[in-house]
């Protein structure tokens, strides 16, 4: 079932043949949105290093990233953003969430560049 977050998005199987995520979800727009807005603010949770560790091994390598030195619990939805080659979404880190690259429609599956990892990648 699917699961809907601020109204802007839900979190759904992947439409993708090779989603990134073992739990094969994606995050899907519930509303049109323009090219430049904001499509989705990240609530990344920043956690302890012991806490990183108490995380299961596939939450630790698909949901963690290290950024500035600080390790970064993506919860849901945005941990379930997949990555394209043909992406409508980009990551702003400054702005803290994920940018429209074009008109997006109520139903498009969210994906960002298969090239935008983070500083680090994963925290392992």
């Amino acid at each position: 079932m699917p699961q809907r977050h601020d109204d802007e998005v839900l979190v759904r199987r992947s439409r993708l043949a090779a989603p990134q995520f073992s739990d094969r979800l994606g995050v899907f727009a519930a509303r049109r949105f323009a090219k430049g807005e904001m499509v989705l603010r990240w609530k990344l949770k920043a956690i302890t290093q012991e806490e990183y560790e108490r995380l299961p091994s596939d939450e630790r390598s698909q949901f963690t990233h290290k950024r500035g030195g600080t390790i970064y619990l993506y919860p849901d939805p945005e941990r379930h953003v997949n990555m394209s080659d043909d992406p409508n979404v980009s990551p702003d880190f400054e702005a803290g969430g994920d940018v429209a690259l074009r008109d997006i429609e109520p139903g498009d599956e969210l994906t960002i560049p298969a090239a935008a990892a983070e500083e680090g990648g994963p925290a392992d």
